[in-house]
């Protein structure tokens, strides 16, 4: 009897967001240590002495194409949950054909569970948009990428230093776990797959701006693809260091971004990255092929592909809001990612498998990173536009409620506004559209457009994103050093 209200506390405590979070680093920890050109596969086919080339391709492809239309069967919350449940069993049983010698069942296995795996990833979308509020997406997305990462890092040592199916036998493991935590999502609710409160759908719009998105992806992710063919490679005599530190970098920006202060502009960041990136594969051709080249290529390129990850992947998440059916947003958006690395991958394997004068790698990377950078200021844009300056909207929408109003009522004395005009400015830096400020404060949606006007005139601005960098400006202000 002694023990029940502990267990009892457990249970309450692991909320629908936590279970979340476990569903799918659990899942996409075996994913990535095992389908997705992961170490567990690639020690697998070295014990057999077989060229797994093929096999990885057609595996990112089906990746690739569950992501796409994964979105487009899976149409409801439940139907994620059912998808879940099915897949892992299955994905299990994928698993257990690499217990035996390599055979055409090996192909078979992971075409088919790449799919399956995809089409997941996609569905997560529906638990991600009812488990997390907008603005707590990246936190959730961060914690998720973070724990599926160090999971990774777990499997890929006991597939390296102990034995393949000892990682093999692990990944499955994981993949169980996976399975017992998706029973206890919550059952179907009708809001869950619908377009929230306040928000309306914009189809051209929202098709625009994640066309637009899928672009600026696929180009820098091109990066991965060329790190996943050339750069590991030249590194992997140094087994015993790229086992553990591969994916390090990675987690320890996901962490950094995550923590930031919730006044800094994550957009300078962005071009900090891309700027990383380049510097990583100009230290791969001009440093030598030891540990220390390893730690500052490695570093620089999986540091920036944490910072780039995380920005997309919260991106998506608040686009969730926008549209009906989450896992055909997140699905599309990350068939961009996968599109990148498959086309990296594909150019990377052709350069250093021919005997001709092929471009150098290097070249193609830095080329990519020119055209990202030409990409990224209109793309900032679009996105300011559609989600009303989604930077500075999260930095100042994380702050508590108290502070808030305590921001607000300063601007208020600073700049004359009224008593309505301050609580229509607090809702609009709320993130909130004219028609649920309308709704509020019960007032009409034009008369909300009258008080925003003066708003705008007093502070002498012309949009939400000025509005809400002024908020920030003053907070800073007044935070004594």
């Amino acid at each position: 009897m002694a023990d029940r209200p502990p267990q009892k506390r457990l249970h309450i405590n692991l909320d629908e967001r936590k279970l979340s979070i476990l569903v799918q680093s659990l899942f996409s920890s075996w994913m990535l240590a095992f389908l997705f050109e992961g170490q567990v596969f690639y020690s697998l086919a070295g014990a057999f002495d077989l060229a797994p080339a093929v096999m990885v391709f057609s595996g990112i492809a089906a990746h690739f194409a569950g992501l796409l239309v994964g979105g487009f069967f899976v149409k409801t919350r439940d139907a994620a949950r059912r998808l879940f449940l099915c897949s892992y069993p299955f994905c299990i049983a994928v698993c257990v054909i690499f217990f035996f010698p390599p055979s055409v069942f090996w192909t078979v296995a992971i075409i088919a569970g790449s799919f399956l795996a995809g089409s997941c990833v996609a569905a997560w979308g529906y638990t991600l948009k009812s488990s997390t509020p907008k603005n707590e997406r990246i936190k959730t997305v961060a914690d998720m990428l973070i724990l599926s990462n160090v999971l990774m890092i777990v499997l890929n040592m006991a597939a390296i230093h102990i034995s393949p199916h000892v990682g093999l036998a692990l990944s499955m493991l994981m993949l169980l776990g996976a399975f017992a935590f998706a029973l206890r999502l919550p059952a179907d609710r009708a809001a869950a797959s619908s377009v929230s409160p306040g928000q309306k759908e914009n189809p051209i719009s929202m098709a625009g701006l994640l066309a637009f998105l899928c672009l600026f992806i696929v180009i820098i992710t091109i990066n991965s693809g060329l790190m996943y063919q050339v750069v590991a490679p030249a590194f992997a005599h140094l087994e015993w260091l790229t086992s553990w530190y591969w994916a390090l970098p990675y987690v320890a920006a996901l962490f950094v971004m995550r923590n930031l202060p919730r006044r800094m502009n994550r957009t300078y960041i962005l071009y900090v990255a891309i700027a990383m990136i380049g510097l990583s594969f100009i230290g791969f051709i001009s440093l030598g092929r030891g540990v220390v080249s390893y730690l500052a290529v490695n570093t620089l390129m999986l540091g920036a592909c944490g910072v780039y990850d995380l920005f997309w992947w919260s991106i998506l998440g608040e686009m969730l809001e926008l549209h009906k059916n989450p896992a055909k947003i997140l699905g599309i958006g990350l068939s961009a990612n996968v599109l990148g690395v498959l086309l990296g991958g594909l150019i990377g394997n052709a350069v250093t498998s021919s005997n001709s004068h092929s471009p150098n790698p290097t070249l193609l990377a830095l080329a990519v990173v020119c055209v990202t950078l030409a990409l990224l200021p209109p793309l900032h844009k679009r996105l300011s536009s559609l989600l009303q300056g989604h930077a500075y909207l999260t930095a100042f929408s994380e702050m508590p409620a108290r502070e808030q109003t305590d921001e607000v009522g300063r601007a208020a004395r600073f700049e004359n506004l009224s008593q309505r005009e301050s609580q229509v400015a607090s809702l609009l830096l709320q993130g909130k559209t004219y028609r649920t400020i309308a709704g509020e404060l019960t007032i009409s949606e034009s008369t909300v457009k009258y008080y925003v006007k003066n708003i705008y005139s007093k502070f002498n601005i012309q949009s939400r994103t000025e509005l809400i960098h002024i908020m920030l400006k003053k907070e800073d202000a007044a935070t004594p050093e």
